[in-house]
């Protein structure tokens, strides 16, 4: 085990939790190596990956029977990717607009963007980013921006009311951590320790408890705009790289398992993903009085994924589709709002 890997899993998850991820999750080869005192920016993205990945599957139960699954049978998942929501829109409180929010921390740790894809019917905007280190097997970020100007004008008002005093996590000490990170590809030990349970932080709701009233003009023009009003920055779904997701899908429907009806396939044919239908929890609003009030809403899910092989023309060298495909995306993304 990689004992800088292991001391940010300490710091971020726990001991016991730690032990857990490593048993479960296939861990990158150019994780054998390590340097004493010294974090690589690889190191520190792939603990934060486990540690978003556990964070998951707390909310999940559909997920963690899968991964139950998993052990059991002497297998590892692949973290292929993991999504998140955001919203561009200037009032977001203390937080950067949109995407910025955590551009800021994926290039220190050494992600790239890799693909742009218009949403266009759900309003939003996708992008995927993937580690240049090692960016086949480090799992990549699925960031999407919802876009409010395309919306009514009520529900840019609510979209305001929600986000507008929302907190940022990061320190100043976090922030020139970071700018060291993006300098030097490297932290000192006790530094990027330091620096992981911030960046996790990030990956929350940053805003309060929605007014109801909120929630309910989001949700009726956009059920992605509903999640993020009570789920934020969270992760939205995590997704295990699969051999065959078709044989996966069907394994999970004979066990009763709320997966997909249908997988989607790429333009290309060749990326398919399908997912679990969201796992319901329970929120807190607070109604016209002032007073705190509970509704059962979509949460989080979990994705399968299978990448077929390809030639890249600039290389001559057969590699891994790490690409993406909007209608795919649209239709995983469908998994929130069916809950």
């Amino acid at each position: 085990m990689n004992p800088n890997l292991a001391a940010l899993l300490d710091a971020a998850c726990g001991q016991e939790a730690a032990q857990q991820l490593v048993q479960l999750m296939n861990i990158p080869a150019c994780m054998s190596r390590s340097e004493e005192g010294t974090v690589t920016r690889a190191e520190l993205a792939q603990a934060l990956n486990m540690a978003l990945f556990s964070g998951l599957l707390e909310r999940v139960p559909t997920g963690r029977a899968y991964t139950a699954d998993v052990i059991r049978a002497g297998g590892r998942v692949e973290f292929d990717h993991g999504a998140l929501r955001t919203v561009r829109w200037p009032h977001c409180g203390a937080l950067p607009p949109g995407e910025a929010a955590f551009t800021r921390i994926l290039k220190p740790l050494g992600y790239r963007l890799n693909g742009t894809y218009p949403l266009e019917r759900i309003r939003m905007t996708g992008r995927s980013y993937t580690h240049l280190d090692a960016p086949e097997h480090i799992a990549q970020f699925f960031v999407s921006e919802l876009h409010p100007e395309r919306f009514s004008a009520g529900f840019q008002r609510a979209a305001t009311n929600v986000l507008g005093a929302s907190a940022d996590p990061l320190t100043p000490q976090a922030v020139a951590w970071l700018a060291e990170l993006e300098r030097d590809a490297s932290l000192p030990l006790a530094a990027a320790c330091a620096l992981l349970p911030v960046l996790v932080r990030c990956f929350e709701r940053r805003h309060g408890a929605p007014r109801l009233a909120d929630y309910e003009t989001l949700l009726a023009e956009s059920a992605e705009m509903a999640w993020i009003a009570t789920e934020g920055n969270a992760f939205n779904h995590v997704t295990d790289r699969v051999a065959d997701v078709f044989a996966v899908a069907d394994a999970q429907r004979a066990l009763g398992r709320p997966i997909k009806d249908s997988v989607e396939v790429s333009k290309s044919g060749r990326v398919k993903q399908t997912a679990y239908r969201a796992d319901p929890v329970v929120r807190t609003f607070i109604d016209e009085a002032g007073n705190p009030v509970e509704r059962t809403v979509p949460g989080s899910f979990y994705e399968f994924i299978t990448r077929d092989a390809c030639l890249d023309p600039a290389t001559d060298r057969t590699v891994l589709d790490l690409g993406f495909d909007a209608g795919n995306a649209t239709g995983i993304f469908k998994m929130t709002a069916a809950a």
